[in-house]
């Protein structure tokens, strides 16, 4: 192992329906306390930590619009993401969180790196609030759907209202809904 500081790198939104994918990377240049997997954690308390780990570290938050996810594919924007970070973070190891690193090289990845390693866990706290406070702000401006409970993933609700009032600006037209009777894209 070399002396390198190390970036960890996280996504928030791969299996949403609707909003963003976004893609964090963050080499930490101080302690910040309290770092675990966003999932793990309260909003409340991912709201507090976020300025902490801006303050605290060498960051590169990179999003892709669900019109982007459905032009180029969550493989293909995963793979562009990792690009643009090791792009702007440079002189660094990479450590994705999850199995693959689509296709990028030099990235090495670790399966729950965001409950294991405190850039990752940073990362991917930079991911979920950029990607949450976007769904939020969609909330407002399509109120029907409910976004601010869910964040645009598929729960009961959401299809509920999919089933109802159809796909918005905001959804991701490639991810097939049962509720809306849609064949599948590929057979």
């Amino acid at each position: 192992m070399n002396n390198k500081p190390l970036c960890g790198i996280d996504e928030a939104g791969r299996g949403c329906i609707a909003g963003s994918l976004v893609m964090a990377g963050v080499v930490l240049t101080g302690e910040v306390e309290g770092l675990m997997d966003s999932k793990k954690l309260t909003e409340k308390k991912r709201e507090a930590l976020y300025p902490l780990i801006v303050e605290n570290s060498r960051y590169h938050i990179v999003s892709f619009s669900a019109e982007k996810v459905d032009e180029m594919g969550i493989s293909k924007c995963l793979h562009a993401g990792l690009l643009s970070i090791q792009e702007h973070l440079t002189e660094v190891d990479y450590l994705f969180d999850g199995n693959s690193t689509f296709g990028v090289s030099n990235i090495r990845t670790m399966v729950k790196a965001d409950d294991k390693v405190a850039e990752v866990s940073a990362a991917s706290i930079l991911a979920k609030v950029t990607r949450d406070r976007e769904i939020i702000k969609f909330a407002k401006k399509y109120p029907e759907y409910g976004f601010e409970k869910h964040k645009g993933y598929g729960t009961k609700a959401h299809m509920e209202a999919l089933a109802k009032y159809d796909r918005c600006p905001v959804h991701r037209k490639t991810f097939r809904v049962k509720v809306l009777d849609e064949p599948p894209l590929f057979t």
